[in-house]
C-alpha cells in the first residue's frame, strides 16, 4: 500500500478510541464492559482510552501459562506512540508541544535519560535504507508533523520493560547473550515508527548492543513485502469508502459541526473536513492543549464531542457492512503467512527470530484485528500492541499453541478461528493447527468465491 492510500486510511478509519483517566480495571478494557463502562458510548471516555496517557504500569496477562509450558516465540505489533498531528486545521495556530526529551516533564520514565544517553552512541547503526537516515529520537523543541512526542517514548518504553519482565525475566525467551540473529525487527520508513521501536526495544533490552540492532524497512503500512499489488483489495477499500462518505452525509449534526468549525476559522467547509480537523483536536485533547481560537470564536468540546461521535457510530456501522472486513482479510493476510511462516520454523527447534516485532501505524493493526476476527476490540490506541505468543507443551513437545493478547487482554478465544477451542479443551490457549488453517485456508473462504490462495482472492473476476 502506498503512502497516498494509507493517508486515506487515516481519513477512512474512526480515528478513535483506546486509555485511561479511568480506573485500571476499566483502563486495560479492550472489549466492551457492560458493568465497568457508560452505558452510552462516551466520546470523551473513548478519546481518553485512545491518548493512552501513561500513568500507573498496567497489568497484563501475556506470559500466563500453565507451569508444563514452554514460551518458544513471540511476535509483536505494535502502534507508534503518541504523535504530533498530521494535519493542521486551516489560519489557526499549532499546538505547541515540545518535542525534546525532558527528564523533569511528564510524563516522565526512569529510563528516560539513559535511552537518550544510549540513542546518541547508535548515529552509526547499520539500518536498511532509507531508515539510516532517521534520526532516532525526537528531538525539536516545536515538534514537527508527524513526530513522536515525549509521551510517545515513554508509553513505549513501558511496553518493552513490561515485555522484559515478562519474556525475559520470567520466562527466558532469549539467553543472557542473545545473538542478532535471534531478533527481527522491521518498521515503516517514518521516525515515529522507529523511534516507538527502538523505545520498546530500550526497555525489552536496555543498553542492548547495537552491534547486534538491525532494524528492516517496509515500504508498505499493510506491511505485505512483495505481495502489496491485490486489485480485490483495493475495491474492498473503494466500496468502504464510499459507505463512509455516504455515512457522513447522512449526519446533519455532522455537517452543522464542520460548518461552525469552517466559520470560525474562515474557510469553506469542504476545506476544513479536507484537513482531517480531528487530528489536530485529538493533540489538544491528550496533550490538555486549549482548542484553537480566532477573533470568530473557539473551536470546542462539544465540536470534538460530535465530531467523535461519528467515528464511534462509524465504526460500528463498518463492523455490520463487512466491506473493511474484505479489506482486512487481503491486507493482513502477507504480514499473518510471515508470522506463521516464523512460528513453523520455530516448532522445527531452530532459534532465530524468537522475538519479532512490528514497529507500524493504525492502519496496519486495524486490518490484522478485523482479519482475525476481534471486531469487538477497540481501535488501535496510541501505542497499541498486539502479541501472539508460541507455547510448546512440555509433556507432549510435539504440540504447540498460540495466544493472542491485545493490549494485555488475552482474545484468543475472541478470535473467529478458535472461539469455539475453549469449550472442549481444558488448555488457555489455542492449537498452532488452527492459525495456520485459518492463515492457508479460512480467511480465502471467508471471502466467499472459489480463491484458495492471495494470488486468486486478490485477482478474482466479477467482483
Amino acid at each position: 500500500m502506498d503512502v497516498l492510500t494509507a493517508l486515506l486510511l487515516v481519513h477512512l478509519i474512526p480515528v478513535s478510541t483506546a486509555k485511561n483517566g479511568v480506573s485500571s480495571k476499566s483502563r486495560k478494557r479492550i472489549m466492551p464492559d457492560p458493568v465497568t463502562e457508560p452505558p452510552v458510548t462516551d466520546p470523551i471516555y473513548e478519546a481518553l482510552l485512545y491518548c493512552n496517557i501513561p500513568s500507573v504500569a498496567e497489568r497484563s496477562m501475556e506470559g500466563h501459562a500453565p507451569h508444563h509450558f514452554k514460551l518458544v516465540s513471540v511476535h509483536v505489533f505494535i502502534r507508534h506512540g503518541d504523535r504530533y498531528p498530521l494535519y493542521v486545521i486551516p489560519k489557526t495556530k499549532r499546538p505547541e508541544i515540545d518535542c525534546t526529551l525532558v527528564a523533569n516533564r511528564k510524563p516522565y520514565h526512569p529510563k528516560l535519560e539513559a535511552f537518550v544517553s544510549h540513542m546518541s552512541k547508535g548515529s552509526g547503526a547499520s539500518f536498511e535504507s532509507p531508515l539510516n537516515s532517521l534520526p532516532l529520537y525526537p528531538n525539536h523543541p516545536l515538534c514537527e508533523m508527524g513526530e513522536l512526542t515525549q509521551t510517545g517514548v515513554v508509553q513505549h518504553l513501558q511496553n518493552g520493560q513490561l515485555l522484559r519482565d515478562i519474556y525475559l525475566k520470567k520466562h527466558k525467551l532469549l539467553p543472557n547473550d542473545w545473538s542478532a540473529d535471534q531478533l527481527y525487527l522491521e518498521t515503516t520508513g517514518k521516525s515515529r515508527t522507529l523511534q516507538s521501536g527502538l523505545a520498546l526495544l530500550y526497555g525489552f533490552l536496555p543498553d542492548f548492543d547495537w552491534k547486534k540492532i538491525y532494524f528492516r524497512h517496509q515500504p508498505s503500512a499493510l506491511f505485505c513485502s512483495g505481495s502489496c499489488y491485490c486489485p480485490v483489495r483495493n475495491q474492498y477499500l473503494e466500496k468502504e469508502q464510499r459507505r463512509q462518505y455516504l455515512l457522513r452525509l447522512k449526519n446533519s449534526q455532522l455537517e452543522k459541526t464542520y460548518g461552525e468549525m469552517a466559520k470560525i476559522v474562515d474557510v469553506p467547509t469542504k476545506q476544513l473536513r479536507a484537513a482531517n480537523p480531528i487530528d489536530s483536536m485529538l493533540c489538544h485533547f491528550c496533550h490538555n492543549v486549549s482548542f484553537p481560537c480566532t477573533r470568530n470564536g473557539c473551536v470546542d468540546m462539544e465540536h470534538f464531542k460530535v465530531i467523535k461521535t461519528h467515528q464511534i457510530e462509524d465504526e460500528r456501522e463498518r463492523r455490520e457492512k463487512k466491506l473493511y472486513l474484505g479489506y482486512s482479510l487481503l491486507g493482513a493476510h502477507p504480514i499473518l503467512n510471515q508470522t506463521i511462516g516464523r512460528m513453523q520454523r520455530a516448532t522445527e527447534g531452530r532459534k532465530e527470530e524468537l522475538f519479532a516485532l512490528y514497529s507500524a501505524h493504525d492502519v496496519t493493526l486495524s486490518p490484522v484485528l478485523s482479519a482475525l476476527g476481534l471486531s469487538e476490540a477497540r481501535f488501535p490506541r496510541f501505542a497499541a500492541r498486539l502479541i501472539f505468543e508460541l507455547w510448546q507443551d512440555r509433556e507432549k513437545p510435539s504440540e504447540h499453541s498460540v495466544r493472542i493478547l491485545y493490549n494485555g487482554v488475552d482474545v484468543t478465544f475472541h478470535t473467529s478461528f478458535c472461539q469455539d477451542h475453549h469449550k472442549h479443551s481444558p488448555k488457555p490457549m489455542c492449537p498452532l493447527e488452527n492459525l495456520v488453517r485459518f492463515v492457508k485456508r479460512d480467511m480465502f473462504v471467508a471471502l466467499g468465491g472459489s480463491g484458495t490462495n492471495y494470488y486468486d482472492a486478490c485477482h478474482r473476476e466479477g467482483f
